[in-house]
């Protein structure tokens, strides 16, 4: 077999009633990279730094030896597809690799998109691409899906594990940004900011102060306490709210909020309740017709957390009984493809209904659409796809193990990484660290998540026709997902 065209076979549980193998082919190739440039001058004084972004703040300063770069492919071999308008720091870390990057602005319908993925060997979404068990049974050689965005519900996770597809997302980085925007909507929902400058756009002067208020003395309640939860509190007690939270888990409140026992008692008691939950069974209508009642006449209600945290039925309803006295949406049960798109009957059935609305602050999925957010996610996804394709590590990873180990170094030459993901059941690492103990086995890490387990292994004193019969061992083990060695 030739190291430089070793081709891996992934056994793929069948459920049908025969219950055979289908076998799914993924190309790899192993190679040295070039090494890095020992002569490059430094100033004195200067510390050398090495990344694999393009951010000041994200560069490792490295004072000991140099890492090797390892690569599991020839770089120009990676074909990575972007959609959804990435942002360009992104894109620019991707193409700095040497990798082949395919860029869209835009999704995907299903059938193009599994035309589009498969021969790629990373792809990057947001939140409108649906990668379902279906559109991902074609992708072929995929090893890494970058979500660039917080949620990855837009992904089937268990899937994507069991066929040794690891999924990364940025879960913090516009965490300021929705904090920041939800602000804006309780200042523009008290002072009824929407309807007087619609108003005025159409030409009526209607200067009014009846059931406009100040925020100051008010209380925000917070349904979910988590980043960006808890950044909303700091700024909303700046402005002089008083600040009440829930969370199922409990927290530590940021300056004077206080944390409440139950849902029914945040919502008796805010002036403004505000959802940052993520989609779950359990948090499906979590705001309904009940909730709302619950709420205190006069309130406003504002979600930029998922499109199935409230019933907006429900939420039509209280706010044309006049129980509710606005509300702010960011996001939708199901939402426009791109720009341009209409926001219609056609998508969700009570739309038009929803936009008649007086009050009503709609925004089309933009709680995270800013510069400093996008490119901090651009940055954030891009490094742990990188680090993942070269060097097996899968630290922030969303439905793997998380292992890593440090880096191999130029004064480790004959190293080679083994990457072996596999089933969680007994007596895998043990037929494993046989066919290792055949080797110098420099360091060792191992984790499971559920019904996957995933091993990292650096050998020593390795030679390259070695490589080829080691990468066959590991194939034969049959609870194997996927084996990488990178070299």
């Amino acid at each position: 077999m030739s190291v430089s065209n070793l081709t891996g076979s992934i056994s793929i549980p069948n459920n049908g009633a025969n219950g055979h193998q289908q076998r799914r082919e993924v190309s790899r190739s192993l190679s040295m990279s070039t090494s890095p440039d020992h002569h490059r001058k430094v100033s004195f004084g200067v510390a050398d730094s090495q990344s694999y972004g393009t951010s000041p703040s994200l560069k490792r300063v490295t004072t000991g030896p140099q890492p090797k770069h390892l690569k599991p492919f020839r770089e120009q071999d990676i074909k990575i597809l972007l959609l959804e308008n990435v942002n360009q720091t992104g894109r620019d870390i991707l193409k700095g690799q040497g990798y082949q990057v395919e860029f869209m602005k835009s999704s995907l319908p299903e059938d193009q998109l599994i035309e589009k993925i498969k021969d790629v060997h990373v792809i990057g979404i947001r939140s409108k691409t649906k990668l379902t068990s279906r559109v991902l049974s074609h992708a072929k050689n995929l090893i890494v899906i970058g979500c660039f965005c917080i949620g990855t519900n837009q992904v089937d996770l268990k899937y994507a594990a069991s066929h040794g597809i690891c999924v990364f997302n940025s879960p913090f980085s516009n965490s300021r940004s929705v904090a920041e925007l939800v602000i804006c909507e309780i200042i523009a929902l008290a002072r009824q900011i929407g309807d007087r400058s619609s108003e005025l756009h159409a030409g009526t002067w209607n200067k009014v102060s009846n059931k406009c208020w100040e925020i100051r003395g008010k209380t925000l309640g917070i349904i979910g306490y988590g980043h960006i939860g808890s950044q909303l509190s700091v700024l909303a007690e700046a402005m002089g709210m008083d600040v009440i939270y829930y969370d199922v888990v409990n927290l530590m409140a940021m300056g004077t909020a206080r944390q409440v026992p139950t849902l029914e008692i945040l919502l008796q008691k805010a002036d403004f309740v505000t959802c940052h939950v993520p989609e779950l069974p359990e948090t499906i209508n979590m705001i309904g017709a009940r909730e709302l009642e619950a709420m205190k006449t006069g309130s406003y209600l504002i979600n930029a957390s998922r499109g199935s945290v409230v019933d907006i039925p429900a939420l039509i309803d209280a706010m044309r009984a006049g129980h509710i006295a606005g509300a702010a949406l960011d996001v939708y049960p199901a939402e426009p493809a791109g720009n341009g798109d209409y926001f219609t009957n056609s998508l969700n059935p009570w739309a038009e209904d929803l936009r008649s609305l007086k009050n009503l602050i709609l925004t089309p999925h933009i709680g995270g659409s800013t510069e400093e957010a996008q490119s901090a996610i651009g940055i954030e996804v891009a490094e742990s796809l990188v680090r993942y394709v070269n060097e097996g590590v899968t630290t922030g990873a969303v439905n793997m193990p998380e292992v890593a180990l440090r880096s191999l170094t130029m004064d480790e030459p004959n190293h080679a990484r083994v990457i072996f993901i596999h089933q969680n059941v007994p007596g895998v690492l043990k037929r494993v660290n046989q066919i290792l103990g055949d080797h110098n086995v420099d360091k060792q890490m191992t984790d499971s998540r559920g019904e996957v387990a995933y091993l990292m292994a650096d050998i020593s004193s390795v030679r390259e026709e070695e490589i080829a019969e080691l990468y066959g061992e590991l194939e034969r083990v049959k609870e194997r997902i996927l084996t990488r060695i990178l070299y």
